[in-house]
């Protein structure tokens, strides 16, 4: 850090001369040093692929959680610090909830990320509160058509068709910029996202080092189990 940066970097309310926050910078090299999420978008639905490789052989696997449902049409990945994507995955299921149960309807995933994200931004404007070193791929899909929204620590919102987050953000979104179609094939989707996934771990993948979901407008919500990720793994 240089010398001058230091009056601006120990209080979340204060603004640096040339207009940077930063503690949300520092909450963003935290989510690039996040384990590499996934989301792409296929015909009708959207797919959430994380890398779940466990530290040590004595950890059991299933303890680790990437993948979160939300409601029964929406879910989502995170990267960065676990501990404060749940809180954000139990801010989200009670927005679904509370508006299913004062308007008797699901909430629409984009009027989802938008709430989510002003919680986000709540603790990057007051003081005693740094802000949430995380990011989420909220995936779903709604009356409007099929969605992939990816969510900052600043509380900035983005929406793709095919995204990553995560330290192996720059291999896949090269991979995705070359090979990402519109309209994909469910299989083909996938294919290209586990490919997208062991280009940038280096590393061969089982169906125990990762995690997937998938929303469609007929299955909802779902995690796919190991036999069904096992099948995908072979084809690669």
């Amino acid at each position: 850090m240089q010398p001058g940066q230091m009056a601006y970097d120990r209080g979340i309310t204060v603004f640096s001369p040339d207009g940077r926050l930063f503690q949300v910078e520092y909450a963003r090299e935290a989510v690039k040093k996040g384990t590499t999420t996934i989301g792409l978008k296929f015909k009708g639905g959207v797919i959430l692929i994380v890398d779940k490789r466990v530290p040590s052989r004595l950890v059991e696997p299933r303890s680790i959680e990437k993948i979160y449902s939300i409601d029964s049409h929406i879910g989502c990945a995170t990267s960065g610090l676990v501990a404060d994507a749940r809180i954000l995955v139990d801010q989200a299921r009670k927005e679904a909830k509370n508006n299913k149960m004062i308007f008797g309807e699901n909430i629409s995933v984009e009027e989802l990320v938008k709430r989510i994200c002003d919680f986000k931004q709540n603790y990057t404007q007051y003081g005693g509160v740094r802000p949430f070193g995380t990011a989420l791929l909220m995936a779903g899909v709604d009356e409007l058509g099929a969605h992939l929204f990816e969510t900052d620590p600043s509380g900035a919102l983005v929406a793709y068709r095919a995204g990553c987050i995560g330290a192996g953000r720059p291999a896949v979104m090269e991979i995705f910029e070359k090979d990402f179609k519109d309209d994909m094939a469910y299989e083909d989707a996938m294919l290209l996202g586990i490919r997208a996934l062991k280009t940038a771990i280096d590393e061969d993948l089982t169906a125990q080092t990762i995690e997937v979901g998938v929303v469609d407008a007929d299955k909802k919500f779902r995690r796919l189990g190991d036999s069904e990720l096992e099948g995908f793994v072979k084809k690669l």
